[in-house]
């Protein structure tokens, strides 16, 4: 595939533009934002570089569409896809990000914090024995890139990993991999259910109020798409005490309004969607090299399966 032109759009132009400008790629570049873009820049480019769709998306034809996050939902959504384009995303840290992330709240549980730190204030000294994280039990919701590191992580502390996928095909560092819906069973012995799973059709609203009812106790953590999980049923199953606290790095609508009753809610704990930032020099190393493949015919291992959605 020739790609001469290339549009970037969205709120990382400007530092995408220096980086990209030290490359020297033989391509033509325009940096805008997203709401600045026309049609005539549409016409112009061969290729898209940005988070989402850009203002006139529907009418673009573009040759390639290359995503900055790891998401590629917004872009599927936006209209009828137009098969002849090919559509990547960008990996990069994410997973190793995410496992930090979940590993952070994890420790935090188990290791007592927030009760140190009160019976700190009320100069109480109380002895509370810390749990290792070799005890848990964690079912980790998509078993690819980002669920895949995930598991690695926790596997190197000794935790029992679960995963789920659609396929159920094993996976390195999962100690079992269950398809999708033969989980239900297994859910009563985790500790942690962590979601890292893409928003498609079949994944949207996934965790419903059948799936609330299943869970016994545990918490939950979602790092994969905000539009998976059902809102009202998380809170419901928080008050059954079937959730014991929800970690919630991304929601279906960004940012949470003002008025939500999220923001004090005790046992949910909001975060701005920062589990797994774009930084400006890791989106072009993976566009650069994504570039490379697709000028020289070759299949990026990040090219998204349009039919699945990821």
């Amino acid at each position: 595939m020739n790609i001469h032109t290339i549009l970037v759009a969205g709120r990382m132009h400007k530092e995408l533009e220096e980086i990209i400008k030290q490359k020297q790629l033989s391509q033509t570049f325009r940096f805008m934002e997203e709401q600045d873009v026309t049609i005539e820049d549409l016409n112009w480019a061969d290729a898209l570089l940005s988070f989402g769709p850009t203002n006139c998306f529907e009418d673009h034809s573009f040759k390639w569409i290359h995503s900055l996050g790891a998401g590629v939902d917004q872009f599927l959504e936006s209209g009828n896809w137009k098969k002849s384009v090919m559509l990547t995303r960008t990996i990069c840290s994410f997973g190793q990000r995410i496992s930090e992330y979940c590993l952070s709240y994890m420790l935090a549980e188990l290791q007592h914090h927030a009760q140190f730190q009160h019976q700190q204030k009320q100069k109480q000294w109380k002895v509370v024995e810390p749990k290792q994280l070799s005890t848990q039990t964690v079912i980790i919701y998509g078993t690819g890139e980002i669920g895949g590191r995930l598991a690695a992580v926790l596997k190197s502390f000794g935790v029992r990993v679960i995963g789920v996928s659609k396929s159920g095909n094993e996976k390195p560092s999962f100690d079992q991999v269950v398809s999708v819906s033969k989980e239900k069973e297994l859910l009563k012995e985790a500790d942690w259910i962590i979601s890292t799973m893409p928003l498609t059709h079949e994944t949207k609203s996934y965790f419903d109020p059948k799936w609330m009812n299943l869970v016994e106790n545990a918490y939950f953590i979602n790092v994969g798409r905000g539009a998976t999980v059902d809102e009202n049923a998380l809170v419901e199953a928080i008050e059954q005490k079937r959730i014991r606290k929800a970690y919630i790095d991304v929601l279906e609508h960004e940012p949470l309004t003002k008025e939500s009753s999220w923001w004090d809610h005790s046992n949910i704990i909001i975060t701005p969607h920062i589990s797994a930032v774009t930084t400006p020099e890791e989106a072009v190393e993976c566009f650069v090299e994504t570039l490379q493949k697709v000028e020289q015919g070759e299949l990026p291992s990040n090219l998204v399966n349009i039919e699945r959605g990821y």
